[in-house]
């Protein structure tokens, strides 16, 4: 039902947002007086910030169009390598007639990004750092409210076998990136991958701030994980998808949810953010409006996510810590880190991170025991939080070289 009040709600308003559009646009027209003074400014900003906040967010673009390789401009598109019913593998391909020959053989790396309420262009700074120096591809997911329910469903096993399939179909020697949340999917993957002595079983295998053991440093999303039962997630959060959307009827964790979650945990920040967008405008000082928009654009786009998968997640990670204890399975069978011998093993945290906690990717090592010391790095950036892990100027100058410097390290599977 809260689903459905939701939609109402957004019903409800729109004519709102459209009278605040159309204030923004007769107090900002220079023809109107009013446009000059104090006041006409001040009402402007307001119904702008009102509008802003009441819209609904689309999927962002990564707008990605070109990157700089050796100081060269080279033209990047996008294509889509492999479709399936809850996400796409995506590939960022540059123009190799722009880049030098010497050049032209850069390692090839997914991407895995979260499936947690955001889209995968919550990456985009990840995808543009890491490629003047790499081929890369990532996990493009789909929100579930827009997956008919004939489609079947989708859980935290089928996540596991999209990243194999996904490495399948790029080939042997693949570096993977595993950031936030789907750390141990991955890392679940790759064991499996290992013990069946796979060819496409990754290289190198980065986890960036993720749940490996959410038991070390428990965050606050950790302490709500494990203060409620299952069946409170199940009877509060989990919801049916309303017509007219495509997913009518799927049960799903709604973004919106999420996405209150995530408002909640720093409101103050975001109200805060919100008044000085307000004076940005009155002001007119676009350049901190503009920033203020590139980030909320992108940090109010969210989606759903399968009903099955989130709990799953929340059970199997959250709550039991299968993965740490040893009693994660995938179709019936025993998932053992032990097996991963040949993958060389990166983990990578923030000081500051209140996501994912200290410790809980360094868990990672303790897992795989028969990996070589010399094929394992750990390293924590100081002063960054969960979303500096993986954007931002540290990733960029700090991070982002460690991981590209790993990856050449180990070129091959076994190096």
């Amino acid at each position: 039902m809260l689903y459905q009040l939701y939609e109402m709600n957004h019903a409800a308003i729109a004519p709102f947002r459209t009278a605040a559009q159309f204030t923004q646009a007769a107090l900002r027209n220079p023809m109107n007086p009013a446009a000059f003074t104090m006041q006409g400014r001040a009402a402007a900003a307001a119904a702008d910030v009102f509008e802003s906040i009441t819209r609904r967010y689309g999927k962002p673009a990564f707008e990605i169009d070109e990157v700089m390789v050796n100081g060269t401009r080279v033209g990047v598109s996008e294509q889509i390598v492999m479709r399936k019913p809850f996400g796409q593998l995506k590939y960022f391909k540059k123009d190799r007639s722009e880049i030098p020959a010497k050049l032209a053989d850069m390692p090839r790396v997914l991407i895995v990004a979260p499936l947690s309420g955001h889209f995968a262009t919550l990456l985009r700074g990840t995808v543009r750092a890491m490629l003047p120096e790499h081929e890369v591809f990532i996990t493009d997911w789909r929100d579930a409210r827009q997956v008919p329910v004939s489609e079947g469903k989708f859980d935290l096993e089928d996540y596991i076998d999209y990243v194999m399939d996904f490495l399948h179909v790029l080939g042997p020697n693949t570096h993977v990136m595993a950031v936030c949340q789907p750390g141990p999917a991955v890392l679940a993957a790759t064991a499996l991958m290992s013990e069946d002595r796979d060819p496409c079983t990754p290289a190198t295998l980065t986890i960036m701030g993720s749940p490996i053991d959410p038991r070390k440093s428990p965050t606050v999303p950790n302490e709500l994980a494990t203060s409620r039962p299952l069946e409170w997630f199940k009877n509060h959060v989990v919801m049916s998808v309303p017509m007219p959307h495509p997913g009518f009827m799927r049960s799903v964790y709604p973004g919106f949810l999420q996405l209150t979650g995530f408002m909640t945990m720093n409101l103050d920040r975001h109200i805060d953010a919100h008044k000085r967008l307000f004076d940005s405008l009155v002001k007119g000082d676009g350049d901190t409006a503009a920033a203020h928009r590139k980030f909320y654009d992108e940090y109010l786009s969210v989606l759903d996510m399968t009903a099955e998968f989130y709990l799953q997640t929340i059970e199997s990670v959250f709550q039991k810590f299968d993965l740490p204890n040893g009693n994660m399975t995938w179709r019936g069978r025993k998932v053992d880190p032990s097996k991963i011998t040949k993958t060389a093993l990166f983990t990578v945290e923030g000081e500051n991170d209140d996501i994912s906690g200290i410790g809980q990717t360094q868990a990672a090592h303790d897992l795989c025991i028969n990996i070589p010391e010399k094929k394992q790095l750990d390293y924590v950036q100081p002063d960054v939080g969960h979303y500096g892990v993986f954007n931002g100027n540290r990733f960029r100058t700090e991070i982002q070289p460690r991981v590209r410097d790993f990856i050449r390290s180990f070129p091959v599977l076994g190096a």
